[in-house]
């Protein structure tokens, strides 16, 4: 499924460590997206399932895929003939700071008919939710550190 019809990225710099970084963004209870509720089935590891929940709509389901970690990791929601994969890497700034990129890529044979509403649905929406995940981190980083 090399056919990639849609691709966006964004990365943002947060003020916490790589390895809480991690630890903060593999815990599903920190995925906060309202009205989406995030259900884990398994440990964060490569090929445990999940679920995402709408109010209303019918649940989506996904994968984790490749796991390095404290590195990256990617979750796979399945399409119809086409692949939505959501990559995350963590890469390690000075100062104790991370570099947090999500890659946003649909693939596959069908993938352009899902084209245009991913990149409505995520497009105009990435840059700002980077950036409330990383202010996230940070308040949690300080809530378990205050004098740091």
């Amino acid at each position: 499924m090399d056919n990639i019809a849609c691709e966006l990225e964004h990365s943002v710099d947060a003020d916490v460590s790589p390895s809480f970084a991690w630890n903060w963004r593999t815990d599903v209870r920190n995925w906060d997206d309202p009205p989406a509720q995030f259900q884990l089935e398994g440990p964060f590891d490569t090929g445990s399932r999940g679920t995402t929940l709408f109010p209303g709509q019918e649940p989506v389901h996904w994968r984790i895929g490749a796991v390095r970690p404290e590195t990256s990791f990617t979750i796979e929601i399945p399409l119809d003939r086409a692949v939505l994969s959501f990559e995350w890497r963590f890469d390690a700034l000075p100062d104790c700071r991370t570099r947090i990129t999500q890659r946003i890529v649909l693939s596959g044979d069908n993938a352009a008919a899902y084209a245009a509403r991913i990149r409505a649905g995520f497009g105009s929406t990435l840059a700002d939710g980077m950036k409330r995940i990383a202010d996230a981190m940070a308040s949690a980083a300080r809530s378990e550190n205050p004098l740091a």
